[in-house]
């Protein structure tokens, strides 16, 4: 490949999707606020960066991974950041889940700065971050996006690069994404909780309810989760009670009721502050577990 791909985050997320681009044959360059994911990445072939200016020196295109907005427009508008050292014609794919209308702010300044700036956060985990099958929902222009699908395409399925509309779009589709997960995951922490209550194996429950229209993923693997008892994070706690605040104001933002969602985001809540939000997400099943009485 021809093309440095510039990388920053190298979080649970973000080290297994830079590990990918070199995997298909990417330079990068990588920078991080922890020092080990960055020396990591080095034995595989990255170049570390000092600086998110010193990246966007070195790449025409940049990927950003990071927990929250405010980190994003540090490392967009900071002293030492992209938006003061990259060249005209830069494309900035950013994969954190932010709340749109900061997507849609940088975007706009971006451009007024002579790049493109892409709203695409991911789904499908640490797993999928590692497997190489991310699902990308992208906000922003088209031709941006046709630049670096083969960029993506080495972190996701290219069936799954979706374009779903201008700015801040990817990051709608995002909250959608948590909305539905949320609701899912608490209903099938409910089942799981019933049929543990009612004395039914609740794996055979769950083998059922694959066969049917209540088949998912959520129930697939969170579910196995539930009645396993791993909480190892494929995505952590705080950060999907992160992810639900945005979702809630985005929500209201639009004059659209939270009935469910409101209910999910005190379960986890709960479990944060119970000390678990390093845990992972579907362990808001512990919280319905001890209000149903079962250990």
């Amino acid at each position: 490949m021809s093309h440095t791909v510039g990388f920053i985050g190298l979080g649970l997320m973000g080290k297994p999707m830079a590990r990918n681009l070199l995997k298909k044959g990417f330079s990068v360059v990588a920078h991080s606020r922890s020092r080990g994911p960055v020396e990591e990445l080095k034995k595989d072939g990255a170049t570390s960066a000092g600086s998110p200016a010193e990246v966007a020196r070195a790449s025409k295109f940049i990927i950003t991974m990071l927990p929250d907005g405010p980190d994003v427009e540090k490392v967009l508008e900071g002293g030492d950041g992209i938006f003061n050292a990259m060249s005209k014609g830069t494309v900035i794919v950013d994969s954190s889940t932010i709340a749109p209308v900061i997507a849609r702010r940088l975007a706009a300044r971006a451009k007024e700065l002579g790049a493109s700036m892409l709203d695409a956060p991911v789904s499908g985990g640490e797993i999928g971050a590692i497997d190489g099958t991310l699902t990308f929902m992208v906000g922003g222009d088209a031709a941006a996006l046709e630049s670096v699908r083969s960029v993506l395409s080495a972190m996701g399925k290219p069936d799954r690069i979706v374009h779903v509309g201008e700015s801040g779009a990817g990051q709608i589709c995002k909250a959608c994404n948590q909305i539905v997960l949320g609701g899912t995951m608490s209903a099938v922490a409910e089942a799981i909780a019933l049929s543990r209550k009612a004395g039914v194996d609740p794996m055979k429950v769950r083998a059922a309810l694959m066969g049917g229209f209540a088949q998912s993923r959520v129930l697939e693997v969170h579910g196995e989760r539930m009645i396993t008892g791993n909480w190892k994070p494929g995505f952590k706690a705080k950060l999907f009670k992160k992810d639900l605040g945005i979702a809630l104001n985005t929500l209201g933002e639009n004059g659209v009721p939270a009935i469910t969602s409101a209910a999910v985001q005190q379960l986890v809540n709960a479990q944060v502050t119970a000390g678990e939000g390093e845990e992972d997400y579907s362990g808001i099943a512990k919280v319905i577990f001890k209000l149903a009485s079962l250990n």
